[in-house]
């Protein structure tokens, strides 16, 4: 029997939103353990080679991260399998580029083209408030990060402004009625909308209930929601076509329009 984790993933086996081809061959690249989980991660390998097209093969990605040129929230990253995932920054210093990796309006990561301002800071979700070590407070957010001395206001569902060089909070958004949300699971991954009400059932699910700026309402669990932004203005620049669903019929007429 072998021993320890497995090394590899097969092609078919690999998240859906990764968009591979099925006959482009057997394996796909298997994410190392990070700050994202294997199903909700993007590898580098994933974002140099196929979505920014800085690569033809795996061999020339391993080739770009071992010159140390790409920084994922503003630390060198020279593994090629490395996850990256929701709210990262990938910076390119050789081509003075800046990317946030989000979610489009269909579930999938795309790498959002970000300013040099914006790539300053990051959106984390607050996953768990606790003490730690001596009884220091402290928060634990949905990439990994353990902040310590936080504002004693923040609570969990939260998210709060991160500096991605100090590790600091710099603000936080509360997670009320009337606010910002991007959701980040579930068959309504990446719309946007502003909370109308939450429900809690005990032993169960709570469920929050969002409505995009079309007016269509949807409902999800609250695992899945991530606040972007204080009443309607997003603190995060927002890809194309702002997190907005369009029914078949919607795209139909709009390809059509655009034709």
């Amino acid at each position: 029997m072998p021993r320890g984790p497995k090394k590899h993933l097969k092609r078919l086996n690999a998240p859906r939103h990764w968009m591979l081809d099925k006959l482009g061959g057997v394996f796909a690249p298997k994410p190392t353990s990070g700050p994202h989980k294997q199903r909700e991660c993007l590898p580098l390998m994933l974002v140099l080679r196929n979505r920014l097209k800085y690569a033809l093969n795996g061999a020339e990605v391993n080739a770009i991260c071992m010159q140390r040129l790409i920084k994922v929230d503003s630390k060198i990253r020279t593994e090629k399998n490395y996850p990256t995932g929701f709210m990262d920054v990938i910076t390119i210093d050789k081509t003075g580029e800046n990317f946030r990796v989000i979610f489009d309006h269909k579930g999938r990561f795309v790498m959002h083209r970000i300013s040099k301002e914006e790539s300053a800071y990051k959106l984390c979700k607050v996953k768990n408030l606790c003490f730690g070590p001596k009884g220091v407070p402290q928060v634990l957010t949905h990439d990994g990060r353990t902040i310590r001395y936080p504002d004693p206001l923040i609570r969990e569902n939260d998210s709060v402004v991160v500096n991605i060089e100090t590790n600091k909070i710099t603000d936080f958004v509360s997670f009320d009625i009337g606010n910002l949300v991007m959701v980040t699971g579930g068959r309504n991954t990446g719309r946007v909308g502003v909370v109308q009400h939450r429900e809690k059932h005990k032993g169960n699910f709570d469920i929050c209930h969002v409505r995009d700026s079309n007016g269509n309402d949807f409902a999800t669990r609250m695992g899945n929601v991530f606040v972007i932004g204080k009443g309607n203005k997003a603190l995060i620049s927002l890809p194309k076509n702002k997190g907005i669903a369009l029914t078949i019929v919607e795209e139909m007429e709009k390809r059509k329009e655009d034709a």
